[in-house]
């Protein structure tokens, strides 16, 4: 039971990364990315969902 939670620690902190990734690429202010990354990084696994359902995202590229 001790790796599950290995890698669900690590699985958690590469959504982190990426989390923080967008939100940086994102098109938002300085003030509304600052609050999100830091949403992010004191609440993990809350702040990644609150992310992910109501976050800024990055512009997508156009192929």
């Amino acid at each position: 039971m001790v790796e599950f939670a290995g890698i669900g620690g690590f699985i958690l902190l590469v959504l982190n990364i990426w989390a923080i990734v967008s939100i940086i690429g994102s098109g938002q202010s300085i003030g509304s990315k600052v609050v999100w990354t830091l949403l992010v990084l004191i609440l993990p696994l809350i702040g990644f969902i609150i992310w992910f359902l109501a976050g800024p995202r990055a512009p997508k590229a156009v192929a």
